[in-house]
């Protein structure tokens, strides 16, 4: 299956590349060897159909890549894979916005590879796919991807109430966004000269509250009456 048109993308050790279908077997054994680690993160089926498919999942993000609906991209660390960031939701016209999302290995964590990712890749969307906004969701339990929004200075936009399926079941996710204008000397740049507002990706403490006690689903054979 072909590739995609993506450059490679780099800041000193950290670098972003499309993914191959070759790295199945790679990619495979890192969310192996990282199971533990990702699967409070993980997305799940509702319908509780589980596949650990890495190839025929590769198969569909390169489709939606060539159909220009994705960047299926893997981070990587002084050349090793160290994990995977995926901008999904590819809308162009009146609302030219995407979704990213991202896993880093656990031996890598720390090394300041997902901030760098992710800037990378939104700096990529703004200015070489003319795209406007790009939103990031976050499980609230989730501290360090919490970190990472708060690095780079994502907008908070809201509580999102069982908004993805993740780990089983439907989640509450935090979002978080940025659009072109608000970065015009680029992501990373404001990261790196100290530019970001700490206080832009700030939870309201109703949100915080609301979400420590998330909204569940009627038991089966459980009755309103």
């Amino acid at each position: 299956m072909a590739a995609f048109s993506f450059p490679v993308l780099s800041d000193g050790p950290i670098s972003l590349r499309p993914v191959r279908l070759r790295d199945a077997r790679e990619l495979e054994r890192e969310l192996m060897v990282n199971r533990a680690w990702l699967r409070p993160w993980e997305a799940t089926s509702p319908r509780g159909l589980r596949s650990f498919d890495v190839r025929g999942s590769i198969r569909g993000m390169l489709a939606a890549a060539r159909a220009g609906e994705g960047l299926p991209l893997i981070m990587e660390y002084e050349g090793r894979m160290a994990g995977q960031l995926n901008v999904s939701g590819i809308t162009y016209g009146s609302l030219s916005s995407a979704s990213l999302g991202y896993w880093v290995s656990h031996r890598f964590a720390g090394l300041g590879i997902t901030p760098t990712g992710v800037a990378l890749a939104t700096e990529y969307a703004f200015r070489e796919l003319g795209l406007h906004r790009m939103e990031i969701c976050i499980r609230p339990e989730n501290a360090p991807s919490l970190a990472v929004v708060k690095k780079l200075g994502f907008r908070y936009e809201g509580l999102r109430r069982r908004y993805i399926h993740i780990d089983g079941d439907w989640r509450d996710h935090f979002c978080f966004a940025l659009v072109n204008e608000e970065v015009p000397g680029g992501v990373l740049e404001r990261w790196k000269l100290g530019l970001v507002d700490p206080a832009a990706a700030a939870i309201p403490e109703a949100d915080r509250e609301a979400a420590a006690h998330p909204i569940h689903t009627v038991p089966p054979g459980f009755h309103l009456y």
